[in-house]
């Protein structure tokens, strides 16, 4: 069974839509062996290591966030697989599993599971259920896939697969997909079809609109004076970059992005409004404050682009999304179509219409605007004496330290304060060239994320820009990047703790507790002082620690130069931010309370929720 499983993937193809060549759907296997799957699953890989290659990473959840990250730089074109036995190395995968679920990325998951036999029955890490004979740990990763399968006869699999590659290739459907493998099964014989491990090329259909939507979406769209569009996470997976631009430059409408979307329209554009909702720009948020007509393009419409649907309740919304249950949440008008071929089609039927004139030429203002706030923050060099630097001091230094290849940079981030500054003042004009996962804003996934981004493009610079916290949770696929010889440029900015959460606390009326490393419980000998660059260097690594943004800019100089992976670590203020845009965000704050500062933090955030709109797009009906 294992020996025809891996075949199979193995046959898989894909034809690359720009140059036209065939290539592996997938580029190959993370594998962390043991007891439950080294026999079967693993003799079977080393059969078939040059057809499809195998990976040894450090930790089973970082193997999957970067087989994620991989599949994401591929704009879910490309994707890999990842291995792991029956117990903990499981259990890994659920964190990561939920991050491929929320952000519609495309993620095999092979976990061995235990004896269907039960002839030894407990086996080694077996979970036994005392309710529940059938059940494994497994069944965890049921609710975070979405297509779960347990293989308890080998001749499954002639349906298990086709439905798993139909789940991961298709773009309404899109997530992680588990094949439960017990591993007295992996290891068990079977007649096979010769037809089943056919190669097969799989095309990636767009779904076209349909024709009353369009007629509707036109509708609503002619009668808007002050339209926006925003463009999601889906607008770069239909590669519809160019469909935004033309639609934008067409029809006058100015552009905001999501977190999943940036670097959908290039930064200059002068229709570029920047980022939408709690980490947007002025630009962007000004003006959706005052649409009359929203056009969300493939994006979630969750709390971050809404403002916590409080920030463009005047507006009608169109949906033009892939998948249904996206395309929903407007509550007026839906296109349910793949972005490119949506945009190409409302165009035409749009024929001359264009968005009110002075709307345009605001909007272009308040862009340039807003350009003009990036550069001045991102251009600081000295500071004065005793000032820490904050993130948006550290990107302009990172942006600027190679402005002739800063086109061909990746930047890669994850949690923390840096989403949020990075999203207002990293720059890039290449699809791609972004790449943030904020849709779990799961801690850890930055140097495992940087992994598979340079493993899908080891033709670009690929910079790491995590927090300490986030270092901490997870950082041992620096070892697997210089064993690899994948290098990454990864810049840790040292606050000192959870310097995001302190202040979300203190906003919500808190004291600070329990997030900085001042703040916590601590023994006679108090918070440990780390040395990250020591740290990266012990797992091979080349680091250094500097002090100032001139150090910085220097230090990136040798990290660019240089062939291995390449850690700085500099100390930052976690009390400074971008405040200049934005926009609430709801974080209950306690109803009752004996502190003052909580009382008056309930007080706004029962201001702020009269802003709210639960049904967006609806609130011009009541």
């Amino acid at each position: 069974m294992s020996q025809a499983l891996v075949r199979y993937l193995a046959a898989q193809q894909m034809r690359d839509e720009g140059s036209g060549e065939l290539l592996p759907l997938f580029g190959g296997v993370f594998a962390i062996f043991g007891h439950g799957n080294v026999a079967g699953l693993g003799e079977a890989l080393y059969q078939h290591r040059e057809q499809l290659p195998t990976y040894r990473a450090h930790n089973e959840q970082a193997m999957a966030n970067a087989a994620i990250a991989y599949a994401k730089a591929h704009m879910r074109r490309r994707m890999m697989a990842v291995t792991t036995s029956i117990g903990p190395g499981a259990t890994n995968l659920v964190t990561s599993a939920a991050l491929a679920h929320v952000n519609r990325l495309p993620v095999l998951l092979l976990p061995g599971d235990i004896f269907v036999s039960r002839a030894p029955d407990p086996v080694l890490q077996q979970l036994e259920h005392f309710g529940d004979g059938t059940a494994s740990v497994n069944d965890c990763l049921r609710p975070v896939s979405r297509y779960f399968d347990r293989i308890v006869r080998p001749e499954q699999l002639l349906t298990a697969l086709p439905r798993a590659l139909h789940v991961l290739t298709d773009a309404a459907l899109c997530g992680p997909v588990t094949l439960a493998l017990p591993q007295d099964v992996q290891a068990e014989a079977f007649d096979w079809p010769e037809a089943f491990f056919a190669s097969r090329v799989h095309k990636f259909r767009r779904l076209p609109p349909a024709q009353e939507d369009i007629i509707a979406a036109a509708q609503t769209l002619r009668g808007a004076k002050h339209p926006v569009l925003i463009a999601g996470g889906g607008a770069l997976y239909a590669q519809a970059s160019d469909a935004v631009r033309r639609f934008a430059e067409t029809h006058g409408v100015p552009v905001a992005e999501t977190q999943a979307g940036k670097g959908t329209l290039p930064w200059q554009h002068r229709l570029q409004l920047g980022p939408a909702g709690v980490c947007g720009s002025t630009a962007a948020n000004e003006l959706l404050a005052e649409a009359d007509v929203v056009l969300a393009v493939g994006t979630r419409l969750q709390d971050f682009t809404t403002g916590s649907n409080a920030l463009y309740t005047r507006a009608r919304i169109i949906t033009l999304n892939v998948n249904g249950y996206d395309a929903l949440k407007g509550g007026d008008t839906r296109v349910l179509a793949d972005a490119r071929l949506g945009l190409e089609t409302l165009s035409t039927a749009l024929g001359a219409w264009r968005g009110d004139a002075s709307w345009q030429a605001r909007a272009q203002h308040l862009a340039q605007a807003w350009r003009h706030t990036v550069d001045d923050i991102t251009s600081r060099r000295e500071l004065p004496a005793g000032t820490l630097p904050y993130d948006g001091e550290v990107i302009g230094a990172v942006q600027r330290s190679h402005a002739d290849s800063a086109r061909h940079d990746i930047v890669v981030c994850a949690a923390g304060t840096l989403p949020a500054e990075l999203e207002k003042l990293w720059r890039t004009d290449t699809p791609g060239g972004y790449h943030m996962e904020y849709g779990y804003s799961c801690m850890g996934y930055e140097i495992a994320g940087g992994l598979g981004v340079k493993m899908a493009k080891p033709e670009r610079e690929v910079i790491v820009m995590l927090g300490d916290g986030s270092y901490l949770m997870l950082n041992a696929e620096i070892a697997t990047s210089v064993m690899l010889g994948l290098k990454l440029i990864i810049v840790v900015l040292d606050n000192r703790g959870f310097g995001c959460i302190n202040r979300l606390q203190q906003a919500c009326g808190g004291a600070p507790f329990n997030n900085m490393l001042a703040d916590c419980l601590q023994g006679a000998d108090g918070a440990p002082m780390i040395d990250f660059a020591a740290h990266a260097r012990a797992m091979g690594a080349e680091a250094e620690h500097v002090h100032s943004i001139v150090e910085l800019e220097q230090a990136l100089v040798r990290a660019r130069a240089s062939t291995r992976t390449y850690l700085i670590a500099i100390d930052t203020d976690h009390r400074r931010t971008t405040e200049t845009g934005g926009a609430w965000w709801e974080v209950a704050v306690p109803e009752v309370s004996e502190r003052d500062a909580v009382r008056a933090a309930r007080r706004d955030y029962e201001t702020a929720k009269q802003r709210q709109h639960p049904y967006p797009g609806k609130s011009h009906d009541a």
